[in-house]
């Protein structure tokens, strides 16, 4: 929990205090409530998993369905309307800001052929996602990618890219770092 709230503070410059993450950053709630919800859900326990997933949307505006697979250090930043479908997988140190979807694109018919199979993307490690970005379907975003503010993405991102537009296009190689909202000063 120590590192994880670290690597917030070292994220936002916002970010005074590690008990102020605690008490007021929906993003470090809904990871939390996630851990549980969690639990319950890999036990088979889906309705127990469900309603404390709903609880924690309740609480914080973000929805995490209890399959999604999070690695350590996912940063929610505002988090508001933030959604990760049930086969999301996100990375090591992802940085997620808010109205980010994480979903599927399958239609809602024949469901029944749709279960148990990948249909939400995959953030590999260090990706940021800018506010409002749709990442769409069973996608993999690359290590250290940036996917700019209201990007639609619906393909495979290579590492290190940076991606805007709708739909997201590749603009550049992304430098080592964070980068806040996914924007760089680098010009192509």
């Amino acid at each position: 929990m120590n590192n994880f709230l670290q690597s917030i503070i070292d994220r936002d410059p916002a970010a005074k205090s590690k008990l102020s993450l605690i008490l007021t950053y929906p993003g470090v709630k809904a990871i939390f409530f996630h851990k549980i919800a969690n639990f319950f859900a890999i036990a088979k326990f889906d309705l127990v998993a469900r309603i404390i997933s709903q609880f924690s949307r309740f609480l914080t505006g973000i929805e995490i369905h209890p399959k999604a697979k999070i690695g350590n250090n996912l940063f929610i930043d505002h988090g508001m309307g933030v959604v990760i479908g049930e086969t999301s997988e996100i990375g090591n140190n992802v940085t997620i800001y808010h109205n980010v979807t994480l979903g599927g694109i399958s239609p809602s018919i024949n469901t029944n052929d749709q279960r148990n199979i990948k249909r939400h993307p995959t953030l590999q490690e260090n990706v940021v996602v800018g506010s409002g970005a749709q990442i769409l379907g069973p996608i993999v975003i690359g290590k250290n990618s940036l996917i700019g503010a209201n990007a639609v993405v619906t393909k495979d991102v290579p590492e290190k890219s940076i991606m805007v537009g709708i739909p997201a296009k590749r603009i550049g190689d992304a430098g080592k770092g964070f980068k806040p909202y996914a924007v760089t000063d680098k010009e192509e």
